[in-house]
């Protein structure tokens, strides 16, 4: 029976992996800052939180997130650059997901393939960015995906099966993107969801460290 542990549960996408997961064989622990007190942003708080765990887990998936950093919105040009919104964006979308990573490896099993996979965005890519702008959420999602890779590369010396990577869900239908979405195509969380558990059900141990889109499509770094 497949244990699962969804953290950032009471977002958008995060409750609906949840749901989709708990319709599933299996027990799914779901964690959130507004139902359990867990702040990414303050590792006293995960380890509080993680530490009252009982592993192993066959996946965790990291749903947190943030768009607008210091309550801001994305910028469109440099004149529009805060430090406080570059700092705030790397706290919660890059140091959080890696001080969960850093107290989930206890939880996670020796012997069998098991997978973290954290929610990451094509912005993040600097190979696919034409456009330019939204500096702050560009630039840590791309810290992001290298911590993430990085992790993968160790996590493999001690979990030879286990397989860690960054997933692009689309644009998806929540107030999280309301503001943002424009005329890209979005999709309800319960599609993004089902699309994301089909990416990871699909992929192997030699996958580790890569980075990929909601179709199961490599995203260049």
């Amino acid at each position: 029976m497949e244990r699962t542990l969804v953290i950032g549960a009471s977002g958008g996408i995060g409750a609906a992996l949840r749901d989709a997961l708990a319709a599933r064989p299996g027990a799914v622990v779901a964690l959130s800052r507004s139902g359990d007190g867990l702040d990414v942003t303050d590792e006293a708080s995960v380890t509080r939180v993680l530490g009252a765990l009982e592993g192993p887990f066959d996946l965790v998936f990291v749903a947190t997130g943030v768009l607008e950093g210091a309550g801001r919105p994305p910028e469109k040009a440099l004149k529009e650059l805060s430090p406080e919104a570059l700092v705030d964006q790397f706290r919660v979308n890059a140091v959080g997901p890696l001080i969960l990573l850093k107290h989930l490896t206890r939880l996670l099993p020796r012997d069998r393939r098991a997978v973290v996979a954290a929610l990451s965005a094509r912005v993040g890519s600097i190979g696919d960015n034409r456009l330019g702008g939204w500096y702050s959420y560009r630039m840590a999602k791309a810290a992001l995906n290298q911590g993430l890779h990085s992790a993968a590369i160790e996590l493999k010396r001690t979990h030879e099966r286990a397989i860690c990577v960054a997933l692009h869900p689309g644009t998806v239908a929540t107030p999280f993107t309301a503001a943002y979405a424009g005329r890209h195509r979005t999709v309800p969380p319960e599609e993004a969801a089902a699309n994301l558990l089909r990416v990871i059900d699909g992929l192997s141990p030699a996958d580790t460290g890569g980075f990929f889109d909601w179709a199961g499509e490599r995203v260049v770094w």
